[in-house]
């Protein structure tokens, strides 16, 4: 009941019109920025209870982009905003044609557990920029940044506007039941299914960033040194826990064993020998993920790593190879400090691997062909991705981040963010002081050749 209250004084709310007015979205997201910039280190420290973060990896993947993806939405505002042109017809003369973007009102951003800040804020940040009321509903498997999260906002936003609902599964399905105007999910793809089930009894619009396995693919015209270090450092933000982590490594064959070599050279100049004993190294988020990427470890092909502590819930980072697509490791998503290793021939055959699988989050190419590059950036489908990096296209307001098919629909980032939560409505305003009067009965002659004319044109 108190859910379905919120959402009716959100209703009430948004029907004043007032986040209509650029200056009060721009008021709020000022806000919501000095809030962030106050709570910095309240906020990693509850990632870092939650995930075991470092400090600094909390900034870098969380609080920062959270940071500028506020400053992003408040420059673009009120560009964004603005009625935009669109060319009318010789039919319709004189006229002028426009599209207004329009907030759809009350809606509803449910964030994950992996980055529980970024990935509850960040939405937000675009709900509020394109003048909706938003109801956000963290992850309970993160509950020190949940309550930090609902600290936060209500600190600075009435529950009208903006509302946190704290809870598991059961304040997820009271949600779910409410008639929201739209529905930003990130998490598994399980969850998003019935997310978007339960959106379209209402026939509400739904964002879902979803996951998948993310391949990289290393070409033997790469740079194997830099490859690998850009490979570990990606893989192995927030322990693996990332959606759009390199998910398995597909290698020629005639650089895979220089390529392994150097994974498990930089997995120990950035962690040392003994990474369960670095204080920067975080941990699995609870003991079923633990359990269940232990079992996907195949000791057989352990080349580096596979130690696990469960006291700390940490797993070493792994590196498995040879691995071959049948291997239980390949069946899902891993979303852990595990690596596999594969070898391909051509990077044909890779391509042929990636094309017969589910399409990914990401995809990223090391390569310093032009060939290569062109067959996945062009020619292979995936949500985003990066040519010699690995993780960094997220770190680009620009860039709009989504997925595709089985990793999701919808995106989200600078512009991007604003249009997600904005219905674009088209609008067509004719002149009075003229009216060409051929598309009226009676159709005489030269209402048809004139008819004819014009849509030649």
């Amino acid at each position: 009941m108190e859910i379905e209250n919120i959402i009716k004084r959100q209703r009430r709310f948004f029907e004043t019109g007032k986040t209509l007015d650029i200056g009060f979205r721009m008021a709020a997201l000022r806000r919501l920025e000095r809030a962030v910039r106050g709570m910095e280190g309240q906020i990693c420290r509850a990632l870092k209870e939650d995930l075991g973060k470092s400090e600094t990896e909390g900034y870098m993947c969380e609080v920062g982009l959270v940071l500028a993806e506020l400053r992003e939405q408040r420059r673009q505002l009120r560009r964004n905003s603005r009625a935009r042109r669109v060319v009318s017809t010789l039919a319709n003369f004189p006229s002028r044609g426009y599209l207004v973007q329009e907030p759809y009102g009350v809606t509803l951003v449910m964030s994950p557990w992996n980055y529980p800040f970024m990935l509850a804020i960040e939405p937000l940040a675009g709900a509020i920029a394109a003048g909706n009321c938003c109801v956000v509903k963290p992850s309970a498997y993160a509950p020190a940044t949940s309550r930090l999260i609902a600290e936060l906002l209500a600190g600075i936003f009435p529950e009208r506007y903006v509302a946190v609902v704290e809870g598991g599964r059961e304040e997820n399905r009271a949600l779910l039941e409410q008639r929201f105007d739209y529905i930003f999910f990130t998490g598994s793809v399980s969850v998003g299914k019935l997310v978007m089930e339960k959106a379209a009894a209402h026939l509400t619009p739904v964002s879902l960033e979803l996951g998948g396995k993310s391949p990289c693919i290393v070409d033997r015209t790469a740079k194997l040194s830099l490859a690998a270090r850009r490979i570990v450092f990606g893989k192995l933000l927030n322990c693996g826990q990332t959606c759009v982590a390199p998910d398995y490594v597909l290698v020629e064959r005639c650089v895979a064993e220089a390529l392994v070599r150097e994974l498990a050279y930089w997995i120990r100049r950035m962690y040392g020998e003994d990474a369960l004993a670095n204080p920067d190294y975080g941990r699995i988020v609870n003991r079923k993920h633990f359990d269940r990427i232990r079992g996907l470890m195949d000791e057989g092909k352990v080349i580096y790593g596979g130690r696990s502590r469960e006291k700390t819930l940490q797993i070493e980072p792994t590196l498995l190879y040879p691995v071959s697509g049948e291997d239980a490791v390949m069946r899902e998503e891993i979303f852990g400090p595990v690596l596999p290793v594969l070898v391909v021939d051509s990077m044909e055959e890779a391509r042929r691997f990636v094309r017969k699988r589910p399409r990914p989050l990401a995809c990223y190419v090391f390569t310093r062909s032009s060939r290569t590059k062109r067959m996945f950036v062009r020619e292979t489908s995936f949500g985003g991705g990066c040519v010699n990096d690995t993780v960094m296209h997220l770190t680009v307001p620009g860039l709009p981040f989504g997925g595709v098919g089985e990793s999701g629909m919808g995106a989200y980032h600078g512009k991007a963010g604003f249009k997600t939560f904005s219905h674009e409505k088209s609008i067509l305003e004719k002149s009075v002081r003229l009216d060409i009067t051929a598309r009226y009965q009676p159709f005489t002659g030269w209402k048809r050749l004139l008819i004819r004319l014009i849509g030649q044109r």
